[in-house]
């Protein structure tokens, strides 16, 4: 695992081996970033990373210049893993709270300009998680909403759905808040 842009770009990710996640591969990250290059601006962005787990995505944001990013996640291991690797790096504009991401969702009130969530696979709950985020209102208009799943799972059934993208066995579904 390793950043792939911005200030850190190349700095190689060595998370303990015991931490329970699967991280989005570098070949999908990169996808998603080519993706987001032509349709965000990172340095104004407010991003919310939901099972955040190693932080991956938090990291490759905030080495984009995001202007704040909040990461939540369950696991203890994940969050002081994210916190300590945010401190060596200088990353202040991470924020990161150990949660239960929907009982967090439930409680949240700021706006976001992308809000990225990377659940297990095995979650039956991920098709409830768009329509948390936007009966809440948590995106700003014009806002996206990615979630990365499984690639046989289908979410196009949501109003706001824009598109999905397949990386293999794992897909980014995008939704957009209307303008």
């Amino acid at each position: 695992m390793r950043i792939i842009g911005g200030a850190l770009k190349g700095l190689r990710l060595n998370p303990p081996k015991n931490l329970p996640v699967r991280p989005t591969t570098d070949m999908a990250k990169e996808a998603l970033f080519n993706i987001l290059l032509n349709q965000v601006d990172f340095d104004r962005l407010l991003v919310l990373d939901l099972f955040s787990g190693t932080g991956n995505i938090s990291l490759e944001f905030a080495s984009r210049g995001a202007e704040k990013v909040v990461s939540v996640d369950r696991s203890i291991q994940c969050v002081h893993y994210l916190k300590d690797t945010a401190r060596q790096h200088k990353l202040e504009q991470i924020q990161v709270f150990k949660d239960d991401v929907f009982k967090y969702l439930q409680l949240e009130t700021d706006q976001f300009d992308l809000i990225f969530a990377d659940p297990p696979y095995d979650l039956n709950r991920i098709p409830e998680i768009p329509k948390i985020i936007f009966d809440k209102n948590l995106l700003v208009p014009g806002g996206l909403l990615i979630v990365e799943h499984q690639s046989l799972q289908n979410l196009s059934n949501h109003s706001t759905f824009v598109e999905q993208r397949k990386y293999g066995h794992s897909s980014f579904s995008f939704f957009k808040a209307t303008s």
